[in-house]
């Protein structure tokens, strides 16, 4: 079976992603290491150690056509990326919409590592199979598919304190890593690739090394940190990293319809990722083609270049003066989430759709209706998540550019119509409006990073 029966056999690609089965993307890690609030608080007051070793597959591409297979996928320019560098991949279709995104970390001049969601490296993989390139593929799978162990594993300690944590564990001053580059740092015995990226934006690095040395990695790092206040992050709190600093990941790849990825959709497997993947929320179109996204509507427009030719350019360029939406924040007014909480107490399905914390999404990709006073839809949300950094609810989204002005009163429709879905992991609920404000971003001006994978 394939994405393509799959499809068929659903009715259409509405009635399978309506009807997933994945549920929101899992983070195998320890639920909590002490608690979810202060390991939240612990990324902006003093460090974090995040455990990304395991929700994420690795595509390992290297050879001759490296550089061209990237080039010709990626949507935006590779003129510069080369060896002990990163840079994010950008993907999309033939009509321009989203396919994904990920990070590649150029490990040589022709072995470049893909890091990120499924589909997007899925999408890698099946050009590098079928387009032709001098190129040997190498998957190494999340946790829950890879029976024979991880490769690598791959750790953030990001926050005030980093600094110092560093250095002592590194023995001295750390290297001059330049941002979005890679470089050496000692952890103790063990040697170490460290990517200047930032999550929470405060400095810190991305690292990674052999996996059989990630217990004795770690416990250097909370040794070297307890005086620092470090704390480890456990999924809980890692789930809600994404909508603090702004990264919508969580979209619905645009291959699911068009004749152009028919090819695709025969190539992918009825186990895949993406045939189960689940879409939930209050936004339900008429066509799956409403819930693909553009570029820009993730703020990925300044990324975009045309100086080469790459699937989906001349699609881009017919859309770049077209009307977009914008990336956005929106935050609850308070005691909007309490008000939800207080429903379950409701009979039958007068309830109001579960309120998970401190991530409140309950989909593989979710989208949920931003509307005007008049209940007129201006704007989709995909991630809601309590914030203990703010003491507060807020969801990340995208907003029509004509109707984005900062402190402007929306409302968010949380739960979906009808008393919700057919498919069992929604359970029956009533809908009801939150009250929200747009903001400009939960912090100041400067302290959002790249956001986390």
């Amino acid at each position: 079976m394939t994405l393509d029966d799959e499809i068929t056999a659903a009715g259409g690609p509405l009635g399978l992603l309506r009807s997933g089965r994945s549920g929101a993307f899992p983070f195998p890690i320890r639920s909590e290491f002490t608690n979810w609030r202060d390991e939240q608080e612990a990324w902006r007051a003093s460090a974090a150690l995040m455990d990304l070793s395991h929700h994420m597959p690795d595509l390992t591409l290297s050879g001759p056509d490296v550089h061209r297979l990237l080039s010709d996928v990626g949507a935006n320019s590779f003129r510069s990326f080369g060896a002990m560098k990163a840079k994010q991949l950008v993907a999309v279709g033939a009509d321009g919409s989203m396919i994904g995104d990920a990070i590649l970390f150029g490990l040589g001049d022709e072995h470049v590592r893909v890091v990120g969601r499924p589909p997007a490296l899925n999408w890698m993989q099946f050009h590098a199979e079928r387009g032709g390139y001098d190129v040997e593929v190498r998957r190494d799978e999340r946790t829950v598919q890879n029976p024979r162990g991880r490769e690598l594993y791959r750790l953030q300690l990001q926050g005030p304190t980093a600094g110092p944590i560093y250095e002592k564990v590194n023995g001295g001053p750390l290297p001059d890593i330049p941002f979005f580059h890679m470089g050496r740092l000692r952890i103790g015995r063990h040697e170490a690739t460290a990517l200047n990226h930032r999550m929470s934006g405060f400095p810190g690095f991305e690292f990674f090394g052999p996996y059989e040395e990630f217990e004795s990695v770690r416990d250097t790092l909370l040794e070297a940190g307890a005086e620092f206040g470090l704390r480890e992050v456990g999924a809980r709190a890692y789930a809600s990293v994404a909508t603090e600093s702004g990264w919508i990941a969580n979209t619905v790849p645009a291959f699911y319809s068009s004749p152009e990825t028919r090819a695709y959709r025969q190539w992918q497997s009825s186990r895949s990722f993406d045939a189960n993947l689940q879409v939930g929320g209050s936004f339900v179109p008429d066509r799956v083609e409403d819930y693909y996204v553009t570029p820009w509507d993730l703020g990925y427009g300044h990324v975009l270049k045309f100086d080469h030719d790459f699937i989906g350019r001349e699609a881009l360029e017919a859309r770049k003066d077209e009307p977009h939406r914008r990336k956005a924040w929106i935050r609850w007014e308070s005691g909007e989430g309490a008000r939800i909480v207080a429903s379950y107490e409701a009979p039958g399905a007068h309830r109001f759709k579960y309120l998970e914390m401190p991530a409140a999404f309950y989909a593989g990709a979710q989208f949920d209706r931003i509307e005007d006073a008049d209940g007129r839809l201006i704007g989709l949300a995909m991630l809601t998540s309590y914030t203990s950094n703010v003491r507060g609810w807020i969801s990340l989204g995208m907003i029509d550019e004509a109707e984005w002005r900062i402190g402007r009163e929306v409302r968010l429709v949380w739960g979906e119509p009808h008393g919700g879905s057919a498919n069992p992991l929604v359970e029956r609920h009533t809908q009801t409006a939150v009250r929200a404000t747009i903001i400009d971003r939960p912090f100041p001006e400067g302290t959002e990073g790249s956001g986390n994978r």
